[in-house]
């Protein structure tokens, strides 16, 4: 019997949680800091409406109408694109191998946190005492024992939560995506009473409208909406597959959305405040304290945790507990498409299915526990999203807008909703989405050509990025040609 999320609102909020993830944290602040400040939430907003929602709603109405995970619901619009389905998953596969690692290294600093063993100087802390970072992706260096410890723990409790499929993802995810909720705006409460809070906001927020004249803000402002809401990694379209038949398909997909661009926002007056702190209390200007991605995460968050007046203590273990709840329902949608799509095809065990998905995961996940695994996390984080994830984008729009009748999807999603969606919908599918994602992705691929991403060694660069995108079209290939048992 196909497993079915038992109510609207499990639905929901895991769909919400997949969406939601460390991005909203440490990349919406950042890029929104970097393109243009308060102007920028213009083309946020416009990206948001004319490619964010509208694939939402074709990835939420594909499942929903053939009630069958990505590989196989798009294999249903034409049969050569059930191999677009199994390459998003294996993108997805990708980014969930380090992902793991990331929560583990988290798991280490929740550790830490009842002591605050970082210390005074958390940069230090972080990159020698803890990662123990070599020079260079190619001196590979030993495996860290204790982030290799907290990826094994990561993998046990993503194992669990997706231990029924659907039945335990809805029960899992009122705890994490509500918990981390919660915390975040006892962050945001706690970050605008410090000294120097309105500095980080101002700096966050000031718009500078001379900004929407640049075309890479815009680029950016896609980029941004197409990486947050999870699109194109098959787990939307894989989640609205267990709904029931009765279901909303347009009204889910504007307040998932919605949700998530609001949790992002709302994200940025956490981080900006204690950033604003935190350049009050050393005397340095905010420009100079703004960091994106981990260091934010593992090196200004424990410095200024440790500054803060009171209840430093508390607020060491509730951020990274945040940032572990913000990333286990991410993580967890990533596997479950992939997990059900195996199932739904293979007729394989869901138990097997699970643990060998986790032990593969792992082990692959082991070089980045290595000293150079910053480096290489760096390199598939990348190419994962600006060229693996670009490429689903484009195709899945290509695929519905111009080998499938895409009226025909419009009609059906909104014979499900309570309102609908008109031809505006159809535009930004055929034409606009396509459009723009192909524009991003042209300018990531010139940007390769005129020099190997990161500073990083061309070889460096091509074992962690081009071989693997390789690699991944090679599996899905004889994924999809591989015959499933009847």
């Amino acid at each position: 019997m196909k497993e079915l999320w038992q109510s609207r609102t499990s639905f929901v909020l895991a769909s919400i949680g997949s969406a939601i993830g460390l991005g909203n944290i440490w990349r919406f602040p950042y890029v929104c800091y970097e393109c243009g400040g308060g102007a920028f939430l213009i083309p946020f907003l416009v990206a948001l409406l004319t490619a964010g929602i509208p694939l939402m709603v074709l990835e939420y109405s594909v499942g929903h109408k053939f009630s069958k995970p990505a590989p196989l619901a798009l294999g249903n619009l034409k049969k050569g694109f059930e191999i677009l389905g199994w390459f998003a998953l294996l993108v997805g596969f990708g980014i969930a191998t380090y992902y793991a690692v990331i929560m583990g290294w988290a798991f280490n600093y929740l550790g830490y946190s009842f002591n605050m063993a970082w210390g005074d100087n958390t940069q230090g802390f972080f990159f020698d005492q803890f990662l123990k970072i070599s020079e260079s992706p190619m001196q590979l260096g030993s495996v860290q024992w204790m982030i290799a410890l907290g990826l094994v723990l990561t993998w046990i409790a993503i194992v669990a939560a997706i231990w029924k499929g659907a039945k335990t993802v809805g029960k899992v995810v009122y705890f994490t995506v509500i918990i981390p909720w919660f915390i975040l705006l006892v962050f945001v409460a706690r970050g605008v009473t410090l000294p120097g809070a309105l500095e980080g906001l101002k700096y966050y927020l000031t718009p500078n409208f001379s900004a929407l004249l640049n075309y890479r803000v815009w680029l950016h402002a896609y980029s941004q909406v197409f990486f947050s809401l999870t699109i194109g990694f098959g787990v939307q379209m894989t989640y609205a597959s267990f709904l029931p038949r009765d279901s909303d398909v347009v009204n889910n997909a504007f307040l998932v959305s919605l949700a998530d661009a609001a949790t992002a926002f709302v994200g940025g007056f956490a981080v900006f405040s204690t950033l604003g702190y935190y350049a009050n209390q050393t005397g340095l200007p905010v420009s100079e304290v703004v960091r994106s991605g981990p260091q934010l995460a593992f090196v200004t968050y424990p410095t200024i945790i440790r500054m803060l007046p009171f209840g430093s203590l508390v607020f060491g273990i509730l951020f990274f507990l945040m940032l572990l709840t913000l990333g286990i329902d991410s993580a967890f949608s990533l596997v479950e498409a992939g997990a059900a799509s195996l199932i739904e095809k293979f007729k394989w065990k869901r138990i097997n299915v699970n643990i060998g998905f986790a032990i593969v995961a792992g082990l692959i996940g082991l070089i980045y526990t290595t000293r150079s695994g910053l480096y290489w996390l760096d390199i598939v984080d990348y190419f994962m999203n600006n060229f693996g994830l670009l490429v689903v984008g484009i195709l899945m729009c290509v695929a519905v807008g111009w080998f499938y009748k895409h009226e025909e999807i419009r009609e059906y999603a909104n014979s499900k909703s309570d309102f609908t969606i008109g031809r505006w919908w159809d535009f930004s599918i055929k034409y606009l989405t396509p459009i723009v994602v192909g524009a991003l992705f042209i300018t990531n691929v010139v940007d390769r050509v005129k020099a190997a991403y990161g500073g990083y060694s061309r070889i460096a660069e091509f074992f962690g990025g081009w071989l693997v995108i390789i690699a991944f079209v090679v599996v899905a290939v004889i994924l999809f040609k591989k015959k499933g048992r009847t």
